[in-house]
């Protein structure tokens, strides 16, 4: 069906849309011609496959309200978010994933953690857009609680990273007064149901369920109607979370943690990586190897060691430009940053022609946080992610009929 609409809306394609196709068209040209050479006809394939799905879903997203499309990402958001942090709090298998035999982290349906963070990154930017265009919806306020809640406990630094690096980019293009006045609830919130998650992710421990529950309601209670208190009571309200703050951070840094924080710490609380450093240092090998056509679509391999010594071999590096260059060669990278401009220039183009600045701005620090994610994870194996991407493209682009004003949400002017 998606291919059917991109075919019927090619017709009507503006020259930005153009452009994402000629770019796209020329990846698969050379990922195709590499594999007539090298092999790895299915990995070329699915590079064709993943293109074809995002500017599917760019199409298909052009067709959408903007505020339904973001409000129905949001709320598959909410679900991968919850059935996450289920997984970690009941030791359910098909939501979490226990990870180097330590640590149980909420994986959702997406396979392993890192994507599902990526995901929620993504829904939590849009979450926080829609906020802004209706400052007032309790709805709102807790699907971006339960969002962030769940890419806490994905236990993700990458997700962490990518999410702050979108909030940034909202922060620049949006007022930040009022950006701050619906984030800082939702991630003290987001915060305190994460803490009481924490007995249950050691795999050493056994499971609290009840008090991941707990924490979960008293977060979203604290999320939701902290920014709701008048003024002298939230400033008070304020000053008590910063002093009990201060207290905890005292503690945490003059006695030794509890043991499960302290198993959770060791593996997570740092910036060390074994996999991602020793899959870099192999990918950096594989390219001086190749620097030019590169070794082949889905070729290379990478080997390195994991935190016990043990030889580790992978087909993905845990970076999406790396490996790109690894199987594509520098000449690869030329059409792949050719689309980048390509997308770039139709996002400019779309806050010009007139899409709701807040949910322009929103799908753009989206885009930004998987951009920036990218470079830490493999994630466009992931069929989900080009079809986000699209979908985030199509959100930020006004639709024709859409092109020559900005449509109010809700009855609110854009603001």
């Amino acid at each position: 069906m998606s291919l059917v609409l991109a075919v019927r809306e090619g017709a009507r394609f503006d020259r930005g849309l153009r452009w994402i196709a000629v770019t796209g068209a020329a990846i698969v040209l050379w990922a195709g011609a590499r594999a007539a050479m090298t092999g790895g006809w299915g990995t070329a394939g699915g590079i064709a496959l993943s293109l074809l799905v995002l500017l599917a879903g760019v199409v298909v997203a052009r067709r959408a309200a903007a505020a339904d499309l973001a409000t129905g990402l949001t709320g598959i958001g909410a679900l991968v978010a919850v059935t996450g942090w289920a997984g970690v709090a009941w030791r359910i298998e098909r939501w979490s994933v226990l990870v180097e035999s330590t640590i149980w982290r909420a994986a959702s349906t997406l396979t392993y953690p890192n994507a599902a963070a990526a995901v929620l990154a993504v829904a939590g930017l849009l979450a926080l857009a829609l906020l802004l265009v209706e400052p007032g919806s309790i709805g709102r306020a807790w699907v971006l609680y339960l969002i962030l809640a769940g890419l806490g406990a994905t236990l993700s630094r990458a997700g962490g990273l990518a999410f702050a690096a979108g909030v940034l980019l909202l922060l620049i293009f949006a007022p930040v007064r009022h950006v701050l006045r619906h984030l800082a609830p939702a991630l003290l919130g987001a915060a305190i149901a994460v803490a009481a998650l924490v007995p249950s992710f050691p795999v050493a421990a056994e499971p609290d369920p009840l008090l991941a529950l707990a924490g979960l309601a008293v977060g979203g209670l604290v999320a939701v109607h902290l920014p709701r208190l008048p003024g002298r009571w939230l400033a008070a309200a304020w000053g008590l979370v910063l002093a009990a703050a201060a207290g905890g951070l005292a503690l945490l840094l003059t006695r030794p943690l509890p043991a499960r924080l302290e198993a959770v710490s060791q593996r997570r609380f740092n910036v060390d990586s074994r996999g991602r450093s020793g899959a870099l240092h192999s990918a950096l090998d594989q390219a001086a190897a190749h620097p030019l056509l590169g070794s082949g679509p889905g070729q290379a391999r990478y080997f390195w060691r994991d935190y016990s010594g043990q030889l580790v071999a992978s087909r993905w590096a845990h970076n999406e430009y790396l490996q790109w260059l690894v199987d594509l060669g520098a000449v690869g990278l030329v059409p792949l940053a050719a689309l980048g401009v390509a997308v770039v220039v139709l996002l400019r183009r779309g806050r010009a022609g007139g899409a709701t600045p807040p949910l322009w701005t929103g799908a753009v620090a989206a885009l930004a946080a998987l951009a920036v994610h990218s470079a830490f994870d493999f994630l466009w194996e992931l069929a989900v992610v080009p079809l986000l991407i699209g979908a985030l493209i199509g959100l930020a682009v006004p639709s024709h009929g859409e092109e020559q004003s900005a449509p109010s949400i809700n009855g609110e002017d854009p603001a």
